[in-house]
């Protein structure tokens, strides 16, 4: 099953020269998901030709403009070309009055539904569910209410041997990959191990938008697959990041290997950096596995 992201903006605060506001794409099984949607998003979209029609679900970490200026654009463009199935948005609870504030300006009546659910940003809950993946708050520490995601594969079926599919007829494919025997009407017995795999092991991918380094939200990102989390400035410039509730590259290692994860992706760079590779080093001098989230890239998790 396919699970991987897709980086459309790595900036934190203002975009500068190649590097636009926060936003990134997750693919779960052809479903897409949106993670924050700074200014620009649309455009993104278009460049890296990622199709904004097959979002039907967008997460909105805070109400800083780097993380949401670009929703109201992108919900107006879906509108316009035509949109009739519903969107649902995880988001603070102000994100609605703002929406319906602009939308009532500019005496927009959306062809399609909005489905809202407001966050909590005071305790970890699952917000969402189906039968993909579940996904949960993390509760971050930064200068408004603010929350990151953890998005967590289902355990899948079992897998069908293909070269051993024609023995079986096609009525038990269903029960073999839940793992379960079947009896045939002449007492033979079909053993689900002996024509089926075990599924892959499901996978998580943990998004940490803005936050100072704080232990409170360890437990809910520990041994996740895949941790993106913010890296706004290199660690000479501690004092600052601490002032502004941002987190330094040094430290977003440090986050990764405390909590075990296997892969540490770093984004939200300040503008103030115009090459990334002293950031990627910094990171990874604690946590040697570390990417950065450069725009376009798409990373399988």
């Amino acid at each position: 099953m396919k699970f991987e992201v897709t980086i459309l903006g790595s900036s934190s605060a203002t975009p500068v020269f190649n590097r636009n506001p926060t936003a990134q794409l997750l693919n779960c099984n052809e479903k897409f998901y949106l993670i924050d949607c700074g200014e620009g998003t649309q455009q993104q979209l278009i460049r890296f030709n990622l199709k904004s029609a097959r979002i039907d679900y967008i997460f909105i970490s805070h109400l800083h403009g780097d993380h949401y200026f670009g929703l109201i654009g992108l919900l107006s463009s879906l509108h316009l070309n035509g949109r009739i199935k519903p969107m649902q948005i995880f988001g603070p609870a102000a994100l609605l009055e703002i929406l319906e504030i602009q939308f009532k300006y500019s005496d927009t009546t959306l062809r399609y539904p909005l489905e809202f659910f407001p966050i909590d940003a005071t305790e970890s809950t699952q917000i969402f569910e189906n039968s993909d993946l579940v996904v949960k708050t993390i509760i971050l520490n930064h200068r408004i209410p603010c929350t990151g995601f953890i998005f967590e594969q289902k355990q899948r079926q079992r897998k069908l041997i293909k070269d051993k599919a024609d023995e079986v007829p096609i009525a038990y494919y269903t029960v073999l990959k839940k793992g379960m025997d079947v009896e045939l009407p002449n007492g033979d017995i079909l053993l689900s191990e002996d024509y089926t795999t075990p599924a892959d092991p499901p996978r998580s991918y943990a998004y940490c938008s803005d936050t100072l380094f704080d232990e409170r939200y360890f437990p809910t990102i520990k041994n996740c697959d895949t941790l993106y989390h913010e890296a706004t400035f290199m660690n000479e410039l501690l004092d600052r990041a601490n002032e502004t509730h941002h987190t330094t590259a040094l430290q977003a290692g440090e986050v990764a290997k405390i909590n075990h994860v296997k892969k540490l992706l770093i984004g939200h760079f300040s503008s103030r950096y115009k090459t990334l590779q002293m950031l990627l080093e910094e990171a990874q001098s604690v946590f040697e596995n570390t990417e950065l989230a450069i725009e376009g890239k798409t990373f399988q998790l």
